[in-house]
Order: C-alpha cells, then sequence, then structure tokens
C-alpha cells in the first residue's frame, strides 16, 4: 500500500524543482531562450500556415512562406530602426555642442549648489575615467560577446521556429505519452487554450508597437521635437517590458531629447506626450485589443520580469509574461498544483474560497 507524502514534503520538492529549473535556464541559456522564443512565434505563425494549407501547398512551404514574412517584417523593423539611428549620428557635431552646453550649465549649477569649484569637478571626472579605461577591456570583450551571441540567436531563431511548425505533432503526440488517455481531452484543451491565449498576446503585442510608433511619433513630430520617430520606436519596444520597460522608455526618451535640443522644455513636452500615449494605451487601446489574455497580478509580474532578465537578459524579462500565463494555464487545470494558480492570478477572491 502506497502512502501519500506530506504536504510540507510536497511543497518542499515544488520550490526545489523551480530552483533547478531557473538553474538549468541560467546554465543552458543559449539553448532555452531560443527554443523558448521559438516556441512563441511558432504559436503566432499557425493561422498563416492553416492558411496555406488550405491553400493546398505542400506542408514544409505552408510552414517556409510564414518565416518568410515574419522575417521580412523584423528585417524592415531593423532598416527602420537603424535608418533613424543613422540620422541621429548625422547631426552628430550639433548634439556634442548641445551637450557641452548641458554639461557646463550642469557644472555652474554644481559649483553654486554643493561648493565644488569646476577644477575639482574636472579632477573629479579624470579620476573616474581612469577607473573606467581601466575596465574598458573587460566591457569591449563583454560587448563584443553580447553581440555574438545575438547574431547567434537571431540565425537560429528561423531554423527552430521551421522544426517546431513541421514536427508539431511530434511533441504533441510526445506531450499525450505522460498522461493516460482519459487525461488527453483535459491536455488537448490546454493545448488549445495555450495557443489561443499566446496568439492574442503577441498579435495585440505587434498592434500596440505600431499604433505607439504612430501616436508618439506623431505627436512629437507636431511639436517639433527631433528624432521624434526614433523616441517613438524605442518607447515602443521597451513598452513590451510591462511596468519597468516603460521608465526605462521615459528616461531615454528625455536623455535624447537633452542630446538635441538645448531647450528644457522640449524634454517637457516628450515626457508629457509619453504620459498622454501611456494613458490612452494602458487604459483604453491596450484593453480592448489584448483583452485580459494575461491575468497575472503586478507583484508576480514584476518579480518574474526581474528574475527573467537576471537568468536570460532582455528575452527572459519579454518571455516572462507568456511564460507566466501559460504556467498559470496549466496550473488552473491541475488539481496538485491549483495553490500555485492562485498565487500567479489577478483575483483576491480567489484565495477566499
Amino acid at each position: 500500500m502506497k502512502t501519500a507524502l506530506p504536504v510540507t514534503v510536497k511543497r518542499a520538492i515544488e520550490l526545489i524543482g523551480l530552483f533547478v529549473l531557473g538553474w538549468l535556464i541560467v546554465a543552458a541559456e543559449t539553448i532555452v531562450m531560443p527554443l523558448l522564443m521559438a516556441f512563441f512565434f511558432s504559436l503566432l505563425l499557425l493561422p498563416l500556415f492553416r492558411l496555406f494549407r488550405k491553400g493546398r501547398l505542400p506542408e514544409a512551404v505552408a510552414v517556409f512562406l510564414p518565416i518568410l514574412l515574419f522575417s521580412i517584417v523584423v528585417a524592415l523593423i531593423i532598416w527602420l530602426f537603424s535608418n533613424q539611428v543613422g540620422a541621429l549620428l548625422d547631426d552628430f557635431p550639433k548634439i556634442q555642442h548641445t551637450v557641452t552646453k548641458h554639461l557646463d550649465d550642469l557644472s555652474i549649477w554644481i559649483s553654486r549648489s554643493f561648493g565644488y569649484s569646476p577644477k575639482e569637478q574636472v579632477h573629479f571626472i579624470d579620476v573616474q575615467s581612469k577607473k573606467l579605461f581601466n575596465s574598458l577591456d573587460g566591457l569591449i570583450s563583454t560587448a563584443i560577446g553580447s553581440v555574438s551571441g545575438m547574431i547567434i540567436f537571431l540565425g537560429l531563431l528561423p531554423i527552430y521556429i521551421y522544426l517546431i511548425m513541421l514536427y508539431r505533432k511530434l511533441f504533441i503526440k510526445f506531450l499525450l505519452m505522460w498522461f493516460n488517455e482519459a487525461q488527453h481531452t483535459m491536455v488537448w484543451e490546454t493545448i488549445r487554450e495555450a495557443e489561443r491565449m499566446v496568439k492574442n498576446y503577441l498579435i495585440g503585442l505587434l498592434i500596440q508597437i505600431t499604433y505607439i510608433i504612430i501616436l508618439l511619433g506623431g505627436l512629437l513630430w507636431v511639436f517639433g521635437i527631433q528624432n521624434a520617430l526614433l523616441i517613438g520606436i524605442i518607447f515602443a519596444f521597451l513598452n513590451l517590458i510591462p511596468y519597468l520597460g516603460a521608465l526605462i522608455g521615459n528616461i531615454l526618451g528625455a536623455l535624447l531629447t537633452l542630446a538635441s535640443s538645448d531647450q528644457l522644455a522640449d524634454v517637457l513636452i516628450v515626457l508629457g506626450a509619453i504620459t498622454v500615449v501611456q494613458f490612452l494605451d494602458n487604459n483604453i487601446l491596450m484593453p480592448r485589443i489584448v483583452g485580459s489574455q494575461v491575468k497575472i497580478n503586478p507583484l508576480v509580474s514584476i518579480v518574474g520580469i526581474i528574475a527573467g532578465g537576471a537568468m536570460a537578459g532582455l528575452s527572459g524579462m519579454f518571455l516572462a509574461m507568456p511564460v507566466l500565463a501559460i504556467l498559470k494555464l496549466i496550473f488552473d487545470r491541475s488539481d496538485h498544483y491549483r495553490q500555485w494558480a492562485v498565487l500567479l492570478g489577478d483575483d483576491p477572491a480567489e484565495g477566499t474560497h
């Protein structure tokens, strides 16, 4: 006769399992993250694949065409961003003059407020510059490693998407073999719900990127702000990272404006425009477009995003929300792990039953 494990032992095993899972993600980041990203993008491209299959195209071609279209869209976005960065670099002499003026004004303010003379400030900057240059080799090697890792990541991504979509039935069969036949209906329902949720979430993010670039870039252009489109693009993509991305986007928008304008009013216009667009996004547009696809409470969201960033960098932060949403969906349908679904959820009433 089998004896059931005490509840405390079960919870301890679950926590150890979470720790081991996190350690594996960190240890095998270069393998796990491209696969995970490819999995979510393959869910996004499945409707296009099914459309091509209805047109009686061969399966391999029907898989290849959505990936080709997706690659073209990504290439256009990269081209647009690089074009805007190139325009920014063309104004480098003006930017250098503007930054010098801001630094001179800052030096005068520090002298008046804290009593540090310009000579003392220059000495402090020299000391800090020497420290920076001493560690420059490490920074350069880290940057080169990041660029090479990104190239490998982008190179593997379409290959993984193609293979995941092509062998999707094999993976589903593998998954079903872990459950008895009585549970297959529940597993299929979970798979379809996860596919629907992730697809709607990612399509919503693409729509969000588009209207934020148009709204914010257009609004800043109307006010005559330089690099309006670049600020819109940067903020739109950073806004994909909930809570933290918007804060970083505000800071970068203000810094770009300071670099290209000597008027403080322009910075206030940029921050005001970002605030207006973000208000429309959070309260009117995004809830209608995406709805409540990802029902995760804010505390878990922030902790999950920070943990994802610590484990896998920017890609980990981007994937944190859909991963948490799928975990909650699985936990909701499991009698053994439903308490984890309550912890992740955004409905306080769930914990009072």
